[in-house]
């Protein structure tokens, strides 16, 4: 065929595409330019496949064409990829494998390499072949969680006994894959066959127990996997650490179980000041030895101390509480991107001096420290703060053995009088150096860390007396330092993972804070009182979930953390006042001509400041027909006042930091703006208001951002908390209903209204794959709401929530916006209506 012909091949298949589809056409022309470079007969090869996805399912071709840019760029090829692409053809409802094909092939071609992304293909066209859904569940996983970073062998180490169980017990796929690469993480590639043998076997005993065990949720996954991982187990040996930290620091110490899971990633045993929180498993006897030492020794030289910490907040300008439990946030706060890195630095800093100070009370404390970390592997982006960490231990026992103190920048932390605020200002020192590489995850954050020590502000901190510290540091405790007037007992929990995935996940919240701002662990004490009743606990407040599947609720299923949002962004703010001013004085107008506090006129009273005319015509014709009419003849004028309070849920999850259709920005950009103008509106029409967002990462990690509470004012700060919205992880919605619902609890309002905010349907890391599980799930959390009294309303921007949202809220309850950009305007306008 000549090139004349190839290129009127090329036209026809473009034209007929643009009379069947004229966004698919759209599409298809952006995406032509990365092709035609490699030919005509490629490019007619691929348009072709373009036609034959999208006639074969509509979204199997947008989901081709979107993902080919990428693909193209990343393999240099177009043939291998469009012809396998093309197999999906073969298997009906197979448009989510498309998907997540096309998703991951970049990922496999950079990773993998030809060779082993053209097997990674392989193994999930097997899979498609026998259970379409095996093969979604296998196209839709990250190649990197299926190699497990060991590339096409990782992926190997999964497919082999799947084969087997495939075999031996017609075990699916779909059924298992999710825990499957947990265990072999954990555990390794040999723990897979019995560990899903073990989950066919009680498959059969029961269907949802089963899924259950396979996705790790179910008590007995859980318990065997905990059972099963390799290393030195806390709980068996409390007595030796007791009678450990009794030989060397005089005991006093209250030492509690944490909330450390395996998919949290490295267990640190934790403090805050108060309590000592150990994980289920240590890698080793040496590096829990370590960690409760070195825990200990924070507790006892001044890591919490009241004076010290005052001191670094007012060095870091930032406010310290007069009482109750003090939150690191505000501290890290201010690096914004960067904080993950100060507070490596910052961690460094302080664990030396602390463990200066144990050298002295125990005399083999660093020499086994430097034991323990030299063998210890680098990761590639931390291991220049490992090894900074490693030298100043080095430096500290040679400065002890000397029984001097060195010279260097880390000379003032070694002296006697040392303390946190010290810590703090070397740590600033090094930071403004610049000399250090910033840090991108929590992996490589988690990984610089030397053995024994750990982050040290994952939790809140109880500050303690002056006098009490320095009796601790001398004498040793006679016993636990107790809550100060005004303390909590309500614990925080440490949420290392939820993490902020604001442009696909390239960026991190700040993690290892505690989760509370620094002024207090809630603005109310009725939402602190509120938190005890509910039997919150160190992971949060637990709340039940329905499973439609057994037809019964799961007790303390899923666990809600509040938490102050950590980002703020003035500036943001202050753009949005001035791009939507006109729009926001549009609506200050309406409400002041419907002003809910206006004097309005009652009819046909018994008393009153003036005669209803048309009272009195009825009452002398009724007394002139000989009847008895009550003299309801007067009228009056009184204030009415709608007692109603109201709470706007916004949805943070990943998906509102989505760029909008032809340029037209970013979605949580309208969404900031809505939040925005519904709070100045608010303000003008004087209801009692809060304001808070939501994400989750598994069902114990649901995470409700209180932005404004009830008795809260519109302040500065919290303007610009709304500036600083931005997207993280997925939407477990009926625990953040429900947890919205308890916040109402002390309210005092005739009508409660839960206005909700979301651009997608619930859906999180931990459903399985199963849509319906957490949409029945919502739909009970919404019956829920409204027998107490609280009427939940979803605004959505999602074009497909006509398809689950009648069920979830039923008809009358849900508005889906025709337009995004209508969100910021729509928004009040939507709250006024249902006021009424």
């Amino acid at each position: 065929m000549s090139s004349t012909s190839k290129q009127q091949a090329i036209d026809e298949q473009l034209t007929q595409l643009r009379d069947s589809s004229p966004a698919a056409h759209r599409e298809i022309e952006q995406a032509l330019p990365a092709i035609r470079p490699h030919g005509d007969d490629v490019a007619l090869a691929w348009l072709l496949a373009c036609r034959k996805l999208h006639d074969f399912d509509r979204e199997a071709g947008k989901a081709f064409v979107r993902g080919s840019g990428e693909a193209e760029r990343v393999s240099e090829t177009v043939m291998e990829w469009t012809e396998q692409a093309q197999h999906f053809t073969r298997w009906r409802g197979a448009w989510r494998a498309v998907d997540g094909f096309m998703a991951n092939l970049p990922r496999a071609y950079g990773s993998l390499g030809h060779a082993g992304q053209r097997r990674w293909a392989e193994i999930g066209f097997v899979w498609c072949e026998r259970q379409v859904e095996s093969g979604c569940a296998y196209f839709t996983t990250p190649v990197v969680d299926l190699s497990g970073r060991q590339g096409i062998t990782g992926i190997e180490q999964l497919a082999q006994p799947a084969e087997e169980l495939f075999e031996s017990r017609k075990l699916l796929l779909a059924t298992y894959l999710a825990g499957c690469i947990r265990v072999r993480n954990l555990l390794g590639a040999q723990a897979i066959l019995p560990w899903a043998m073990r989950g066919a076997d009680i498959l059969q005993a029961g269907r949802a127990r089963g899924e259950a065990y396979f996705r790790l949720e179910s008590e007995e996954s859980l318990a065997l996997l905990l059972d099963q991982l390799p290393g030195f187990r806390f709980a068996d040996r409390n007595r030796l650490l007791a009678m450990l930290l009794d030989v060397w620091f005089g005991g006093g110490f209250d030492v509690k179980e944490g909330s450390w899971s395996p998919e949290k990633g490295r267990p640190f045993v934790e403090t805050d000041g108060r309590s000592i929180y150990y994980p289920a498993v240590m890698p080793n006897r040496d590096e829990a030895v370590l960690s409760a030492l070195h825990t200990a020794g924070h507790m006892r030289f001044g890591t919490f101390d009241r004076l010290a910490m005052s001191k670094l907040f007012a060095i870091a300008g930032a406010e310290f509480p007069e009482s109750g439990p003090v939150s690191w946030a505000p501290l890290f706060a201010r690096y914004g991107d960067d904080a993950l890195r100060f507070q490596l630095i910052f961690d460094l800093c302080e664990d030396l001096r602390v463990d200066f100070r144990i050298q002295r009370l125990v005399p083999n404390y660093l020499s086994r420290l430097l034991s323990a970390a030299r063998p210890h592997p680098r990761h590639p982006e931390s291991g220049v703060y490992y090894n900074l960490a490693l030298t100043s231990v080095e430096q500290a026992l040679a400065a002890s053995h000397d029984d001097g103190i060195i010279g260097g920048r880390f000379a003032p932390l070694l002296g006697p009088a040392a303390t946190v605020a010290d810590a703090w200002r070397i740590a600033a020192a090094i930071y403004s150096d610049k000399e250090l590489p910033g840090v991108s995850d929590l992996e490589a954050f988690h990984a610089a860390y030397l053995p024994g020590r750990g982050p040290n502000t994952t939790r809140l901190a109880h500050p303690q007396q002056q006098d009490q510290q320095q009796q601790q540091t001398q004498a040793g405790a006679d016993g636990e330092t107790q809550p100060q007037d005004g303390e909590e007992e309500a614990q925080t929990p440490q949420n290392a993972e939820s993490g902020d995935e604001r442009d696909g996940g390239k960026r991190q919240e700040i993690a290892g804070f505690g989760d509370s701002s620094g002024a207090s662990s809630r603005a109310s004490g009725r939402s602190e009182e509120q938190r005890q009743n509910t039997g919150s606990s160190d992971k949060g407040v637990p709340y039940p979930e329905w499973d439609y599947r057994e037809g019964r609720y799961k007790r303390n299923w899923s666990w809600v953390q509040e938490k102050k949002l950590a980002e703020s962004n003035i500036s943001e703010t202050n753009r949005l006042m001035s791009q939507y001013s006109v729009a926001l004085k549009r609506l200050k107008k309406a409400i002041q001509a419907q002003k809910p506090t206006r004097l309005a006129p009652r009819l046909r009273q018994f008393d009153g400041d003036d005669m209803d005319i048309n009272a009195v015509v009825t009452y002398v014709v009724e007394k002139k027909a000989g009847r008895s009419p009550k003299p309801a003849i007067y009228r009056r004028r009184e204030m009415r006042q709608r007692e109603i309070a109201v709470t706007l849920l916004a949805d943070m999850s990943t998906s509102i930091m989505q760029h909008l259709p032809e340029g037209g920005g970013r979605l949580v950009d309208r969404v900031r703006a809505g939040v925005l103008l519904f709070a100045e509106s608010m303000e003008e029409v004087g209801d009692a208001y809060s304001i808070a967002g939501f994400c989750s990462k598994y069902r114990d990690n649901v995470s409700y951002y209180t932005i404004k509470d009830f008795e809260q004012p519109l302040s500065q700060d919290v303007r610009s908390q709304i500036g600083g919205m931005s997207g993280r992880l997925a939407t477990r919605m009926g625990a953040a209903i429900r947890h919205a619902t308890a916040c109402f609890d002390g309210i005092e309002s005739r009508r409660r209204l839960l206005l909700i905010l979301s651009d997608g349907r619930p859906e999180d890391y931990d459903d399985g794959g199963d849509r319906r599980y957490l949409h029945e799930d919502t739909r009970m959390a919404v019956k829920e709401a409204v027998a107490k009294g609280v009427h939940p309303f979803c605004i959505t921007v999602d074009t497909m929530a006509n398809q689950y949202l009648p069920q979830i809220f039923g008809r009358g309850h849900y508005m889906v916006l025709d337009h995004i950009n209508s969100l910021p305007n729509k928004l009040p306008e939507i709250y006024f209506r249902l006021r009424r």
